[in-house]
């Protein structure tokens, strides 16, 4: 039962935005017909809205049904316990797990997920970014190692980095409600999983295999997340 509530929930926020906004979605490269099959990793980066499921207004539907199926999806404890919020975002995956910013039993629990069929997503950096560039505490965006676990974990497989242009111009945080009538932007890439997990274990060997991650997704971020929307865009 639950994947069809999950689904339609999803369906409905995929109808809202391709009404109230336009999705600017591009691929890196030259991605294979296939390009929406075998993904065990998605990928968020450049985190500055808890409005991002509206880039699902510019995915099929054959994906969305792939989230409600076996998505497990990795949200913040503080944005799980939120009224509203927490209440939508337990409800945009087959499975949710929150956690917190320690390494404990609760990264853990998400790691125990990632099973053959599951497909993992998560927000790398771990925080939003605020309006001045930096996260709330004033420190720059980085990605969390976590995201190196959990390319171990897989393997194999496709991992999709989404680079989010931005979402300031429609919710920045603190802000209460959403503006309409923008245009949202986001960049896709593909990544084979195990060449890209043998290409940094070369470079950097087992010691450094989580240092090679978080920088080379930094790179990735830097480069490809595409310009912040021009005002009144």
């Amino acid at each position: 039962m639950r994947p069809y509530v999950v689904f339609l929930l999803l369906v409905l926020v995929k109808v809202c935005a391709r009404l109230f906004y336009r999705v600017d979605l591009r691929w890196i490269g030259d991605p294979p017909p296939d390009r929406w099959r075998h993904v065990r990793l998605l990928a968020v980066l450049n985190h500055t809205s808890l409005y991002e499921p509206l880039f699902l207004g510019g995915v099929p539907l054959s994906f969305v049904w792939r989230i409600a199926r076996h998505g497990v999806v990795v949200i913040a404890q503080k944005t799980a316990v939120r009224p509203l919020v927490g209440h939508f975002y337990k409800l945009i995956a087959a499975r949710v797990i929150s956690i917190t910013r320690e390494r404990d039993e609760s990264w853990e629990k998400v790691l125990a997920h990632v099973d053959p069929d599951a497909m993992m997503a998560l927000l790398p950096e771990g925080r939003m970014k605020r309006a001045t560039g930096l996260d709330a505490s004033g420190n720059p965006m980085t990605v969390r190692g976590g995201v190196a676990d959990i390319l171990a974990s897989i393997g194999a497989g496709r991992m999709l980095l989404a680079y989010s242009g931005g979402l300031h111009h429609v919710q920045a945080p603190g802000e209460r409600f959403p503006r309409l009538w923008k245009t949202i932007r986001i960049r896709l890439e593909l990544v084979d999983i195990g060449a890209y997990r043998a290409a940094l274990l070369a470079q950097a060997g087992e010691a450094g295999w989580k240092r090679a991650v978080i920088a080379d997704l930094e790179r990735r971020r830097d480069l490809h997340c595409p310009c912040a929307p021009a005002a009144g865009d």
